[in-house]
């Protein structure tokens, strides 16, 4: 009995740590945690609200929610910007259901720094996509967030970084790979500036298109790391669900 306990448990990790590998590593002085996912295999999605509408706004509350389908939460991660009511500043698609229009035009904030963009999920892919491109494109996404600034467009920094900024927050973002198969999320250590996030998903990453999430509130999930970060509620959160085993 004992040792069937354990070869389960052990399946249990291997199968999170098949789904998601999260990681600690140093950039140009600063710390960052990063979590790769295969989005090819993994069940990557975005998570705002319970059955009843309400936010889930933890991650606890989500791993609840996937308790009832036999799954479990691997990752997460706060996922976009979010008015006082939870809801999402920019586009919102979750399950292919469309619940917030895009957002184009400029506005205040980081949200509105110009280009923006959205984080797609389709079947077999993870995309981060330049707004403007995105609405021309139209990709039937069954996950989507929109957020800003875009990091890194075309393996280009955000045109507005400064290398030699003093706006420091704690930041939290994604990147993906050009084929989509990758989807790199990482959260900084200690505050930096958006020109040394950045570069992070430029030239340690390697991810040609990067999504900033958010600043200052950022949070992150990950119990392969024994760390699950608590708070008030977010609104939009991107996890990786796995079998409860």
């Amino acid at each position: 009995m004992i040792r069937a306990a354990a070869v389960l448990f052990l399946l249990g990790v291997a199968g999170q740590a098949a789904a998601v590998d999260c990681r600690d590593l140093t950039h140009e002085g600063n710390l960052y945690t990063v979590c790769e996912v295969d989005a090819r295999t993994a069940d990557l999605r975005l998570f705002l609200n319970d059955v009843e509408g309400a936010p889930l706004g933890q991650f606890s509350t989500v791993d609840q929610t996937l308790q009832t389908e036999g799954k479990r939460l691997a990752f997460a991660m706060n996922a976009g910007m979010y008015h006082d009511d939870r809801s999402p500043v920019g586009h919102y698609v979750e399950d292919g259901i469309e619940q917030k229009r895009v957002i184009a035009n400029a506005g205040p904030g980081n949200f509105g720094l110009l280009p923006n963009g959205v984080f797609c999920l389709r079947s077999g892919r993870a995309d981060v996509i330049e707004t403007l491109d995105y609405q021309a494109a139209k990709p039937d996404c069954r996950f989507a967030t929109q957020s800003g600034p875009m990091l890194v467009i075309d393996g280009a920094l955000h045109p507005r970084f400064l290398p030699d900024s003093t706006s420091r927050y704690i930041r939290n973002g994604v990147g993906t790979s050009a084929d989509g198969a990758r989807a790199v999320f990482a959260i900084s250590g200690n505050s930096v500036t958006f020109y040394e996030f950045g570069t992070l998903f430029r030239d340690v990453l390697k991810t040609p298109n990067a999504l900033y999430f958010d600043g200052n509130i950022s949070r992150l999930y990950a119990p392969s790391l024994n760390r699950a970060d608590l708070g008030f509620s977010m609104g939009p959160i991107v996890g990786v669900a796995v079998e409860d085993r």
